[in-house]
């Protein structure tokens, strides 16, 4: 059969030559309606054309995709990416992935140089650095340092698979953080490659991943598992996605950012329900939009819940490339190939979607989101009283404003309490601290050497302008630069107990910044640059102040941060810090002034100046017009062109690490941080049918919103974990943990931090955190040394969960820990989208509750003995299974649940035990 059953090839001349290219207009002219398709959709038709082999995309998947409609499919179609995108914390055990692979291909006789990635695959170093030093010239320098200390060993990895592994690049540390990186320089629009042209798409081993939406890219968020399959040559296969309009009307009012939009939007699709779905953005506000503003939106697609939140390549997208130094060449062979592709934006009004939603741009409002989710929007003329009630509700505790405080100390119920003085491990300072009571609310006053201050409930510890969601918009990065300004001429300064910090998403922020002269303004106030990476919004905050934790650690203060990232969940950002608010960079700078989020910044002062003069928020908020005369005299090409032609040197230390030179790595049995993985060891060379799950018992009974933060915790452990117990036995001082993010090479380390987040609830255990009970002795004991006692007795477990089961980051190691622990099976009332898909991956049965059935609705505790049957039957798509519970009180019920294997493809990765281990066996089978 032809290559080209529709006759789509044609061929188009451009300044960098002429390309062949799979024409849509074609299939339009054939009798297939492609101008009411959503942009999106187009895209992966275009995709199938173009990979058409009538084997793993066949002429069905086509047609399948020219024909799609607005109503819900059940039926698949795969997806070839262009390209792949990691970062450093998914990023190594992919590799260790490729690397195990490569091993056990040696151990049966085969090349191990057959094994390499197939499509370019491009890691950034961004997600390990963090903010141990901060508020002072030092402090990127130091962290940098420790940095290097910390990863060597890691890095050293990296660096031997960029040599070893055709079509690897590697972005070295201190260069940017992925997303941002993506967008200002790896993107093109369209990528011309053997001879021809098609649009740039990608996948990222990170949720994030659709922030390059904004530049007409389609990509989205998979786990380390479903890109590794990507880069060895696998489509992705998933159900026809439904695509939801996003209509923009109207423009921001004065006063609000990009941010306060996003915020709104989170919200508004949350509400809607866009879970596993497309979002499309369309409508005249769309003409007011930059591409940074539009990037903002894309990036926290996940935090909506959906897979892409896609804008169309328009004019202002190739004016962004050209700000951004992209070639003119291939600026004009963006627009060529969109216009003659139908894929420019245009003919918006004959676009069918499956469901609109509207926003009124000019309606949106200053906004924050918080404590703990993204969609929990927050207007700030609000926040204050919002504040009271949420620690009441969240806390237990009453909340006093602070014009109650009687001169903003605490005094008991019978008068002053007597003075508690303890001495601190700090080595130079002197600290005492006194702790009152009012109304069970504790304030604690700090005294360090001569400066005293005094810690509420709502007090703000850290600052932190940080995240690729806002460091990439240059109109909220000058915007909080100018905050500093006018407060620094105000004679503001941040209050003393807030831990600042500022980490860029590239080092084109810092020359803005720096050539504005705006970066002196914000280290006055000590946001000094402390790291190009995610920082705090991948939960590296570093350590609080030992003052200041011992202050909030030893009297329970529920203390706050304010940071400009995308993510804010349980633990998250900092494990002593309870409640966190996500915000733009102007408005973290305005309540590091304030040091509290109980302060009404519409009618309340954010300070005094030298004279005592109320300093109001009014005083140092810039226009708009101020922002945009400043970009328009710093932004240049020249700034990205000297930024990244340097990309993938790196710093001196970077250039003068050693890695091993071995085309197949040398595993080190010493190494606490890289691992070979231990899923396809002695891999058999057949694959038996799967059995039914018989006499299962529960390892964690779980509530609605569980994320793979609370699965597969991604930040610092304490000594007395399963994980801190085992690196103390290897000889490893607790100075050296690290973070669970950074040992995601060793699966030892990760399997014990599996379910171990300080803040999950299981309802099997009374104890807060990664705690269960051993059903057969109804001892309490930690989810791993459970998970053992389980193993050791041949016992397969299964988790039961509510909705949004694994919401938030595309985290293998949530998966790849759940099967480690003897899990076969997780049943939930929802998934999201990319830890289904995982689970999957690694071979665990993800199951869910027959419509509007849970597990308090079946009377089922967590202590009975389930039984799965249907499996053994034969698995085909969403087939309905049977489960038997008993439980030893006499209770037994049978219910119906559905199979969550969407695809015939996931039928046969999980038969395999996952989708590497049928990558591997086609391979050795050819």
């Amino acid at each position: 059969m032809s290559l080209d059953p529709f006759n789509s090839k044609k061929t188009i001349k451009s300044d960098k030559g002429e390309f062949n290219y799979w024409s849509l207009k074609s299939m339009q002219d054939s009798g297939y309606s492609i101008e009411t398709l959503p942009f999106s959709i187009r895209i992966l038709l275009e995709n199938a054309l173009r990979n058409f082999d009538d084997f793993a995309i066949t002429k069905e998947h086509i047609e399948t995709l020219a024909n799609w409609s607005p109503d819900p499919s059940d039926k698949d179609i795969p997806f070839k990416p262009a390209r792949v995108l990691m970062q450093d914390f998914t990023g190594v055990p992919a590799v260790v992935d490729i690397a195990s692979l490569r091993a056990e291909a040696v151990r049966k006789g085969k090349d191990p140089n057959k094994i390499n990635p197939l499509i370019p695959v491009d890691l950034v170093i961004d997600h390990s650095v963090q903010v141990d030093y901060f508020g002072t010239n030092y402090s990127y320098q130091k962290n940098v340092d420790v940095e290097y200390e910390r990863n060597g060993e890691r890095y050293q990895f990296l660096k031997w698979a960029q040599k070893a592994f055709d079509n690897f690049s590697v972005v070295p540390p201190g260069m940017g953080i992925c997303h941002q990186v993506n967008l200002e320089y790896l993107a093109q629009g369209v990528i011309a490659r053997d001879g021809n042209v098609f649009p740039d798409t990608l996948v990222g081993t990170d949720s994030h991943t659709p922030m390059v939406n904004g530049i007409g890219v389609v990509a989205w968020g998979v786990g380390g598992i479903e890109a590794e399959a990507a880069i060895l040559g696998q489509p992705i296969y998933f159900i026809m996605p439904e695509v939801v309009g996003l209509k923009l009307t109207g423009k921001l009012p004065l006063g609000t950012t990009a941010t306060d939009m996003v915020l709104t939007i989170t919200q508004l699709l949350r509400q809607h329900g866009v879970v596993g779905k497309f979002v499309e953005v369309f409508g005249p506000g769309l003409d007011h939009l930059t591409v940074p503003d539009r990037a903002t939106i894309s990036n926290m697609s996940p935090e909506f819940g959906c897979t892409v939140t896609y804008f169309p390549i328009d004019d202002r997208t190739l004016d962004y490339m050209a700000k951004t130094n992209r070639e003119k060449e291939q600026i004009k062979l963006v627009e060529d190939y969109s216009k003659s592709n139908m894929l420019w934006r245009a003919g918006e009004d004959k676009i069918k979607y499956s469901s609109v939603v509207e926003l009124d741009l000019s309606t949106v409002e200053p906004t924050v989101s918080g404590p703990k989710r993204p969609q929990d929007k927050i207007l700030v003329r609000e926040f204050k009283q919002k504040f009271g009630e949420l620690l009441k509700e969240v806390h237990g505790r009453e909340y006093i404003p602070i014009d109650k405080r009687e001169e903003g100390r605490w005094y008991g119920e019978g008068g002053s309490q007597p003075s508690e003085k303890k001495e601190s491990d700090l080595a130079t300072a002197t600290v005492e601290y006194e702790t009152k009571v009012k109304n069970g609310l504790k304030s604690v006053v700090v005294k360090l050497n001569n400066e005293k201050f005094a810690l509420y409930d709502g007090s703000i510890v850290i600052a932190a302008i940080t995240s690729c969601t806002n460091t990439s918009n240059p109109s909220v990065m000058i915007g909080a630069g100018l905050v500093a300004r006018k407060a620094r001429e105000r004679g503001l300064d941040v209050k003393p107990w807030v831990k600042t910090s500022l980490a860029p998403g590239s080092k084109v922020v810092t020359d803005y910044l720096e050539t504005a002269g705006l970066l002196d303004d914000l280290e006055a106030l000590r946001f000094h640059v402390v790291g190009y990476g995610c920082t705090s919004c991948i939960g590296n905050s570093g350590p609080l102040p030992r003052h200041i934790a011992k202050a909030v650690e030893e009297n329970d203060l529920v203390v706050s941060s304010v940071l400009s990232g995308n993510r804010n969940f349980e633990a998250r950002v900092h494990p002593q810090v309870k409640m966190n608010y996500l915000m733009s960079p102007m408005l973290v700078v305005a309540y590091a002034l304030a040091g509290r989020v109980d302060v009404d910044l519409n009618s309340e002062p954010l300070g005094y100046d030298p004279n005592l003069e109320p300093v109001y928020l009014k005083d140092i908020w810039p226009s708009n017009d101020e922002i945009f005369e400043v970009m328009s005299k710093v932004l240049s090409p020249a700034d990205f062109e000297k930024s990244y032609g340097e990309i993938f040197e790196g710093n001196e230390q970077w250039k003068n690490l050693q890695a091993p030179q071995d085309e197949v790595y040398q595993w080190s049995s010493e190494s606490t941080y890289i691992k070979e993985a231990p899923f396809f060891k002695g891999l058999s060379d057949s694959v038996e049918e799967p059995k039914d799950i018989i006499g299962a018992n529960v390892l964690l009974k779980l509530g609605h919103s569980i994320t793979t933060d609370h699965i597969s915790p991604a930040g610092a452990f304490a000594e007395n974990s399963p994980a801190g117990q085992y690196l103390i036995n290897r000889g490893v001082e607790k100075k050296d943990f690290n973070s669970y993010g950074s040992r995601r090479g060793n699966d030892e380390v990760m399997v014990r931090g599996t379910f171990a987040n300080v803040r999950i609830k299981n309802q099997l255990s009374q104890k807060e955190g990664g705690f269960t009970t051993f059903i057969p002795s109804g001892e309490e004991m930690s989810v791993y040394d459970a998970s053992q006692k389980y193993q050791k007795n041949n016992t397969p477990l299964i988790v039961l969960a509510g909705k949004e089961y694994g919401s938030g980051s595309s985290r293998d190691w949530a998966a790849k820990g759940t099967t480690l622990l003897g899990i076969k099976a997780v049943l939930a009332e929802s998934y999201e989208r990319i830890h289904r898909s995982n689970l999957v991956g690694m071979g665990v049965l993800p199951l869910q509750y027959a419509d509007k059935e849970t597990a308090d609705s079946l009377g089922l505790t967590g202590k009975e003995s389930f039984t799965i049957k249907g499996i053994s039957d034969g698995l085909s798509p969403l087939k309905k299974l049977q489960v038997d519970a008993r439980r030893e009180d006499g209770f037994s019920t049978s219910f119906e649940v559905v199979c969550r294997l969407d695809s015939a493809i996931e039928i046969e990765y999980y038969k395999n035990g996952g989708i590497l281990h049928y990558v591997l066996r086609e391979f050795l089978s050819k």
